[in-house]
């Protein structure tokens, strides 16, 4: 198993959800508001249908309370 690591910047209460894919960083609008980690789990939903993966697979490693975030994803 190996662990592919990301690094994005999330967009809350956005009017869709998207993920545009960018050299270094990715950008992932959330419609979710940054409250009680509703954002989070959306952010995880979101690159689960976008890279057609279990959500299991990916893992917030850090910045659980920031725009940026980093995101560890198994293979």
């Amino acid at each position: 198993m190996s662990i592919r690591t990301i690094f994005i910047k999330v967009v809350p209460n956005a009017s869709v959800n998207s993920v545009e894919e960018a050299e270094g960083a990715w950008k992932v609008r959330v419609k979710a508001v940054p409250a009680k980690g509703e954002a989070n789990q959306e952010v995880i939903n979101v690159l689960s249908d976008h890279l057609n993966i279990s959500k299991d697979k990916i893992r917030i490693a850090s910045g659980h309370k920031s725009r940026l975030k980093k995101i560890e994803i198994q293979s």
